[in-house]
């Protein structure tokens, strides 16, 4: 009872959080999972976790990683995704796209009790099945060069059906495809008797293998009985070499005219007889039977299997719900460092250590309550890099503000300098050096001095005789001449001064001459 209590508890495999069990087989067993990544981000996934005594085999373990390897080159929407493979405490874990649905063996069984599976219904889900497997045996390698793949183990349990009303193919555990790392041992047989082709029974798999497979699952749904049934292998396989092979009308009579053509063609026992591609396959099938719709499929795999699902959603929900409390903080900081987030990694450890310490051992895996205290992030780290933030925007602004309080400085010393220079620039200097020349006492000031500012070519265009040839009234914007510069003989003395751009006397200094 411990034991498995314990089985129960979520581990921590790298970036992912292993759950309880979905099911399990001859080769692996399937559980929940979930994806943590950065910023929140998670996302349920199915893992599935290779038994331990086929992990200490090295046969297995190769075949588990061409699983890996080959199925990430099928993308295609008939085929399970493959989405990671997690190595660690020699363990192995291939993750996989979650999809809500169940295996087309056990929705067969669940419909055998009740009534057959409707037509439309069957043709739509081998025909889906048949798309996704022309997909993996078109599949090529990152060179565009055929990957010649076989998925050799086609039969009800590896076709799982969505509640989205598509059929999808799964596992290629026992695929084999031409420069595949491991091969299968001289004599050994892979894949379910009951569905294997003769040619694979003899140890030679191709493509047609998977189409007399898919074929015998397509004559079993039609019917609603077995084609080979059978307890003991030797007498299976007898009946698939040379046994008789009933056309499905003669068990169903409701199934349209041409059927039993397509059916007989896939199940040929020379593979150069049947279909070519199971795409073609698919179509004729199609052509023959129509398809239901998605919805329809949908709705089929919800009312055969509606406890099972409902006991799937509520644990997925509950495993949502206990997994927003616990978060992957040593890989979020794996990723906010560069780090590589596939390693594997604790969640929350028990031993003392704060999430994200470098002692850390990255291949450690542990297992994870529910009670943890949710964290998104480290806080002490955080108030770390916004003091940082905090000092280093205010330490800008000091610099910025200080730099706008010296240009502005320098700006208004040097306009003070430049009106100091030109009011002294304004002042009457001596001829000799000696004292200001000051106008005669008897000498009235011109009318102009009471005037507003002017430019100085508004003024003297103002003041100046019409016969004046001076250059004050000819040119369009004259310069003042120096306080030194005397005038000539004709100088005009009325005004006695003239002005500059900024409105400052001049004072003629030759019209106070005697």
């Amino acid at each position: 009872m411990m034991q498995s209590r314990a089985q129960d508890q979520p581990r921590v495999i790298g970036r992912y959080i292993l759950y309880r069990e979905i099911a399990s087989g001859g080769m692996a067993t399937v559980h929940f999972g979930r994806l943590h990544g950065p910023m929140g981000f998670s996302r349920t996934v199915a893992v599935k976790r290779l038994h331990p005594q086929f992990a200490r085999d090295q046969e297995f373990v190769a075949m588990f990683i061409d699983e890996a390897r080959l199925a990430a080159r099928i993308r295609h929407p008939n085929v399970v995704q493959t989405l990671d493979v997690v190595a660690t405490e020699g363990e192995l874990f291939l993750v996989m796209d979650y999809v809500q649905g169940e295996s087309l063996a056990r929705l067969w069984r669940a419909s055998r009790a009740v009534d057959q599976i409707p037509v439309r219904v069957a043709s739509a889900v081998i025909c889906g099945a048949l798309h996704g497997l022309h997909a993996a045996h078109e599949a090529t390698d990152e060179h565009g060069k055929p990957l010649g793949l076989a998925h050799r183990d086609m039969s009800p349990q590896n076709i799982l059906v969505g509640v989205d009303g598509i059929a999808r193919v799964l596992d290629f555990g026992v695929a084999v495809a031409a420069g595949r790392v491991q091969s299968t041992g001289q004599g050994k047989i892979k894949g379910k008797f009951g569905y294997m082709a003769p040619e694979q029974i003899q140890g030679h798999a191709t493509r047609q293998s998977d189409i007399f497979a898919t074929s015998v699952v397509l004559w079993e749904v039609l019917t609603g009985m077995r084609l080979f049934p059978g307890d003991d292998p030797r007498q299976v396989l007898a009946k698939i070499l040379s046994g008789e092979i009933t056309k499905p009308r003669k068990l169903a009579p409701h199934l349209p005219v041409g059927v039993d053509e397509i059916v007989m063609r896939g199940l040929e026992r020379d593979a150069a007889r049947r279909y070519a591609t199971a795409r073609e396959m698919a179509l004729d099938l199609e052509a023959c039977l129509g398809l239901a719709s998605p919805s329809q499929v949908g709705s089929w795999v919800e009312a055969s299997a509606r406890t099972e699902l409902a006991k799937r959603a509520a644990a997925m929900a509950e495993i949502e719900h206990s997994s927003s409390q616990v978060v992957d903080v040593a890989t979020l900081t794996r990723f906010a460092e560069g780090g590589s987030p596939a390693s594997g990694v604790s969640l929350l450890p028990s031993d003392g250590r704060r999430p994200g310490d470098d002692s850390l051992d990255a291949s450690q895996s542990e297992t994870v309550h529910h009670g943890s205290v949710p964290l998104m992030f480290d806080p002490a780290r955080r108030r770390a890099r916004i003091r940082k933030r905090v000092v280093l925007g205010a330490a800008v602004i000091a610099v910025v503000a200080g730099a706008s309080a010296f240009a502005i400085s320098a700006l208004h010393s040097t306009a003070g300098s430049g009106i100091e220079k030109s009011e002294s620039s304004a002042m009457i200097q001596p001829a000799s050096g000696t004292s200001p020349i000051i106008p005669p006492l008897e000498s009235t000031p011109s009318p102009a001095a009471a005037l507003p500012p002017h430019t100085e070519s508004d003024l003297s265009a103002r003041y100046a005789p019409e016969s004046s040839t001076s250059s004050h009234a000819t040119n369009t914007a004259p310069r003042p001449p120096p306080p030194s510069t005397r005038r000539s003989p004709t100088l005009d003395c009325d005004p006695p001064y003239s002005l500059d751009e900024q409105g400052h006397k001049h004072w003629k200094d030759a019209c106070f001459r005697k």
